[in-house]
């Protein structure tokens, strides 16, 4: 994706006089300059970094980090590595980063995009949405947005996101005292399972450890199933996980028990996990309009597939919930 803004007009300055005027002044000088946005390049880390540091509020080490990281992630081809940058006669002046992956299943694969940081300085606000609509320009894709600030949960629905998870469930496995598979075994990755079991899933698996997040399977005696976490915590104080990836929330509620004692051994008693509803079969309680996930594109994206996400792929992201 690139392109010129420089056709669009600016919005309205503020009743201010003063502020009126070297608004306008502002605004005339950037209408006669030259605007554009492309793909970031590694060329460009740096200077990425350091705007959204001054942009955001974190330590410009925190974005290189993420940047640094990005570039060793599996990028599909024919997709920006980092995301898109907009420019002001040559000078950086906006940035969008974007994680795509091939997300794939048994039978098909999609290109999944999600939307991470964002910020565009103030002068060039107006155009911020329309940096934004062509960063989401691909065809096919389904863009992914977690938002962290509520106050971005405002404008999505104007952008064309719909929420798939509208809250969270706060489960309890080791209250569980019967398992539903009496021959679970739990082998930590890189073991390999001795059963039947799906390669991109191990490749999620090695990946999501290198990450630094929980990752092992439940094998039965027929097959072998994957999970991931993410180790965050409750109000700064109680030890908790995300579940980042499964092959579907069943298969949580059928390994509560085992689960939840391997965590426990690990001081882990709560697991977070993304839903609509309370979770039949699982001990916990629900809870609506908490941390809810968007998305936009051909498909809805399933409930307990966090993998390749900012919050799956960066501790320091993950926080407190």
């Amino acid at each position: 994706m690139s392109g010129s803004f420089s056709s669009i007009r600016a919005g309205t300055p503020s009743n201010d006089d003063d502020a009126v005027y070297a608004r306008a002044q502002e605004l005339k000088i950037i209408q006669n300059a030259r605007i554009n946005s492309r793909a970031i390049t590694e060329n460009d880390l740096q200077s990425i970094a350091s705007l959204l540091s001054v942009g955001l509020g974190n330590d410009s080490r925190y974005f290189l980090n993420i940047l640094t990281r990005l570039t060793k992630h599996p990028t599909p081809t024919g997709y920006p590595k980092y995301g898109y940058l907009m420019e002001h006669n040559g000078a950086l002046v906006g940035a969008i980063l974007l994680i795509f992956t091939k997300v794939q299943s048994d039978d098909s694969s999609i290109i999944r995009c999600h939307l991470t940081q964002w910020y565009v300085q103030p002068p060039y606000r107006a155009y911020a949405a329309l940096f934004f609509m062509r960063a989401l320009s691909h065809k096919g894709v389904m863009y992914l947005n977690i938002p962290g600030r509520p106050i971005a949960r405002l404008f999505l629905p104007v952008q064309g996101f719909s929420k798939y998870s509208r809250g969270q469930f706060f489960a309890f496995p080791g209250l569980h005292l019967m398992s539903e598979a009496v021959d679970c075994k739990i082998i930590e990755t890189p073991s390999v399972p001795g059963v039947p079991y799906k390669t991109y899933e191990r490749d999620i698996l090695l990946d999501h450890a290198e990450y630094g997040c929980i990752s092992f399977w439940c094998v039965t005696s027929e097959q072998a199933y994957p999970f991931v976490f993410r180790k965050r915590l409750t109000r700064n104080v109680f030890p908790g996980v995300q579940l980042v990836y499964c092959r579907d929330v069943a298969d949580f509620v059928k390994f509560a028990r085992p689960i939840g004692l391997y965590l426990a051994r690990r001081g882990i008693f709560l697991v977070r996990i993304d839903s609509n509803s309370p979770i039949p079969g699982l001990k916990g309680k629900y809870f609506d309009d908490l941390s809810p996930r968007w998305y936009k594109g051909p498909v809805q994206p399933r409930l307990g597939d966090l993998a390749y996400t900012l919050f799956a792929m960066f501790e320091t992201h993950a926080g407190v919930f």
